[in-house]
């Protein structure tokens, strides 16, 4: 059987055929098909905060990206630009904690590397152009910012991307504390664009989008792990 992967969503208003604005869960089939290109069985985790029993069906675990962490996850006040979804805070940290403990194999793209940092008692900069004085990791919207990423010698990420470092990234918030994470990659700005835990088998952060391009590096070492 391939492994099952899990992978966390929104529900919002969605339009299709004669239905409009129905609430909806969903998420971008760039996720679903880089996870069945790596081998793997696409489950999406609409956001539920009553347990984290779905757990025991899965494999391993994919925190997709999406709106801000909730500033109050980690002891902040909300700012002007910070946009939330309670709904997917709630379904997600105990996903995450849970997981954690069972040592699940977890991936986290852009919001889910925040998520991470945030579960191991990280910290966050709310808005990036106020911190690093511009915007090219949200350069317009709908339009993904691009550069290289520098990576830790010997750790899991510079392993898996190997000489090449660009990336594709699209996000206005960024970790400033990684918790007990160990931050494992850097933009050339200096913000933190992977996070690991080398105590467990496979949990890893990336603060750029990996599904655009279905990076079989990335997808394909979580469907490894979880197999």
């Amino acid at each position: 059987m391939r492994p099952i992967i899990g992978i966390t969503s929104y529900v919002v208003p969605a339009t299709w055929g004669v239905w409009h604005d129905l609430p909806t869960a969903l998420i971008p089939n760039d996720y679903v098909a880089a996870v069945e290109q790596a081998g793997g069985r696409a489950v999406i985790i609409p956001p539920d905060g009553r347990d984290p029993d779905v757990l025991r069906v899965l494999d391993g675990l994919l925190l997709a990206g999406g709106p801000d962490v909730e500033p109050v996850r980690y002891g902040a006040e909300p700012e002007p630009l910070t946009e939330t979804r309670a709904d997917r805070d709630a379904g997600e940290f105990p996903l995450v904690r849970r997981a954690l403990e069972l040592d699940l194999p977890i991936l986290g793209v852009c919001r889910g590397m925040q998520v991470l940092a945030v579960a191991a008692g990280g910290t966050l900069h709310q808005h990036l152009p106020d911190v690093l004085g511009h915007e090219r990791h949200r350069p317009a919207p709908g339009i993904y910012g691009e550069h290289e990423a520098r990576f830790e010698g010997g750790s899991m990420i510079a392993k898996l991307m190997g000489d090449d470092v660009g990336v594709h990234c699209y996000h206005h918030q960024g970790v400033a504390d990684p918790g007990t994470l160990t931050v494992t990659g850097r933009a050339e700005d200096g913000l933190a664009e992977a996070v690991e835990d080398p105590d467990r088998r496979f949990v890893l952060g990336v603060q750029w989008h990996p599904e655009v391009v279905r990076d079989r590096r990335l997808f394909g070492a979580l469907v490894e792990a979880a197999s």
